[in-house]
């Protein structure tokens, strides 16, 4: 308990206190922000901001977690963490390559669309293939071939064989990585609206891992009778540790990223997000519930999709004035702070769903 907490606190007051150091940094570099000629006329007030901030609450996430495990000797980083965190960095340093691209450039457009996505899917490949690796004492690895919701289903890859089972489960955690991770850097169009959102989606881990390390099949103090409720989870304490450490670090950031924002997050952060959300669904065998967790990002990404296809489907007319929908309220008239408060109701609704599904179910049983 003491390493959580110590966690969220070490990392929040690194980017709380130290993003001013960044943007100065970042403004010297000439790491500014692009916008779209296309877009609302008012985000034309922005060109010029400082992103990739994402790399602050990165190195913030990274220094909370490192320093609580270290200072208390009980937990150490653990196989689970450190995949989380390497899917985090890894989708990040993607995501700069972009944002670098875009301040050289001088344009909003930086990797291609597919060189984007190939860099999503090396990132999510390696993790898959690594996270089959590291059993535990009990021999539990932190993910396996199952598809899991609350926990693992009956569903198991590995009924077509060993190989075909294995490239379809990387090609299964490919897919929730991608989904993820471009669903979050759809949403980072409003001044806090993906960072707000991150924090409910990813914040929500804090209570599922804690309670997974509660209700663990290896926790000593598990009542014998309620065996057949606990979790197969290799180190629940450490993923809800890893989230704490994310949660902190994000609402640090928020502080000097909401309207009007100082400084952005960029493709760096919303890609490294969204990488943590699936990596964190995944080791806590939780893939399918992160749907109804991240459903803002789902309808976000879902307006685009429903946009692009009404689109070609009735050559040129258009379901709402502009995709993502965020826009679409905005050109509407709508004020960019209601909007980002609004959809923050939703996603927390969206999370609460997600969290009652995951205690109902263990009640169930």
């Amino acid at each position: 308990m003491r390493a959580l907490l110590t966690a969220g606190a070490l990392s929040l007051a690194f980017t709380l206190f130290l993003t001013p150091l960044f943007i100065r940094l970042f403004t010297r570099l000439g790491w500014g922000q692009f916008i779209r000629d296309d877009g609302p006329q008012s985000h034309h007030v922005k060109r010029g901001t400082p992103t990739m901030g994402g790399i602050i609450f990165i190195l913030g996430s990274l220094f909370g977690y490192f320093a609580a495990t270290l200072l208390f000797s009980s937990e150490r980083p653990t196989a689970s963490g450190l995949l989380v965190l390497g899917m985090m960095v890894g989708l990040g340093l993607v995501g700069f390559v972009d944002d670098f691209l875009k301040t050289r450039k001088r344009q909003s457009l930086g990797l291609g669309g597919w060189a984007k996505v190939l860099g999503q899917v090396v990132i999510a490949a390696a993790f898959a293939l690594l996270a089959l690796q590291f059993p535990s004492d009990e021999g539990v690895t932190p993910a396996n071939t199952k598809i899991s919701f609350i926990r693992d289903l009956p569903l198991d890859f590995m009924v077509f064989g060993t190989v075909v089972g294995i490239v379809l489960y990387v090609v299964w955690i490919c897919l929730i990585t991608v989904a993820a991770s471009n669903g979050v850097n759809v949403t980072d169009g409003l001044d806090g609206l993906a960072g707000g959102a991150s924090i409910l989606a990813i914040g929500s881990f804090v209570i599922i891992g804690f309670w997974q390390f509660n209700q663990s099949k290896f926790s000593p103090n598990l009542n014998p009778s309620d065996a057949y409720r606990a979790y197969d989870v290799r180190d629940p304490l450490d993923i809800a540790i890893v989230a704490t450490a994310i949660v902190g670090g994000l609402i640090g950031f928020l502080w000097w990223n909401t309207n009007p924002a100082k400084i952005y997050m960029g493709d760096t952060g919303s890609l490294a997000l969204g990488g943590a959300l699936a990596a964190l669904a995944i080791v806590s065998h939780t893939e399918l519930l992160v749907i109804l967790i991240g459903g803002l990002f789902v309808m976000e990404t879902g307006s685009v999709i429903v946009q692009r296809a009404y689109f070609k489907l009735t050559r040129g007319k258009r379901i709402f004035l502009m995709s993502p929908i965020h826009h679409h309220f905005e050109l509407k008239g709508w004020a960019e702070v209601t909007i980002v408060v609004r959809f923050w109701i939703i996603g927390g609704l969206f999370v609460a769903a997600g969290v009652g599904a995951f205690y109902f179910e263990w009640l169930q049983r």
